[in-house]
């Protein structure tokens, strides 16, 4: 055998071996599936956040206008504003895994919110 031919068939048995090692299969699933589980959180956020920007703003504005028609009680304006403008706006990889739980409507802070 010639010097190139004994060349390729090293670096053949050489890819053989590192393509079926089981680290790196594990490592090639955990890397398609992270690329699988972002790619579906940007595309699950592209439908969510304008729908959760859309009620924030909504919550801005009925709770602006409640203050006054309550007499200026903040504690009325605040209670529509908190769920409406707090929570999640962006859907992450731990949402979609159940890690972390998705929050639409925001909590209080004085909740551990």
């Amino acid at each position: 055998m010639h010097a190139t031919t004994r060349a390729l068939w090293a670096a053949l048995l050489f890819v053989v071996i590192v393509v079926s090692s089981p680290g790196l299969a594990r490592a090639q699933e955990s890397t398609a599936e992270n690329a699988g589980l972002g790619a579906a959180s940007a595309l699950s956020t592209l439908l969510y956040g304008p729908i959760k920007c859309v009620y924030a703003l909504g919550g801005l504005i009925v709770g602006g206008l409640a203050w006054p028609l309550s007499g200026g009680d903040s504690d009325v304006m605040w209670k529509i504003m908190t769920p409406a403008v707090r929570g999640d706006y962006v859907i992450t990889p731990a949402h979609l895994t159940g890690e972390k739980p998705l929050e639409f409507l925001g909590r209080d802070p004085a909740y551990g919110g």
